[in-house]
């Protein structure tokens, strides 16, 4: 994951962005909890400032328009979650630790 995604998902479950880190067992289900709602608050925000794209034939649709339409809209910060919550969920089932370090390349 991207360190900048990362340090942004430790802090919405409630640690300290710091990298390396770690969370006890019994803090766990704790910070899935607040990962979980700060998710669904980001989506709840995303779905409702999102504007509807113009349709094609719209007098105002430009031909700029349908070259971004070509490009790949940027990662959500909800779907780079998902393996983290996953991760959470797994080891508050298992009463485990989390911990996290930066990857080497």
């Amino acid at each position: 994951m991207f360190k900048d995604s990362a340090v942004e998902l430790l802090k919405l479950m409630g640690a300290s962005g710091h990298v390396p880190g770690a969370l006890n067992a019994e803090d766990v289900p704790a910070a899935l909890q607040s990962l979980e709602s700060a998710v669904e608050r980001l989506k709840m925000a995303t779905h409702a400032d999102t504007p509807a794209r113009p349709a094609d034939n719209e007098d105002w649709a430009a031909d700029e328009d349908k070259e971004l339409e070509d490009r790949q809209p940027p990662i959500a910060l909800t779907t780079r979650a998902v393996p983290l919550l996953s991760v959470l969920k797994r080891a508050a089932a298992a009463n485990a630790e989390l911990v996290w370090e930066e990857g080497r390349r």
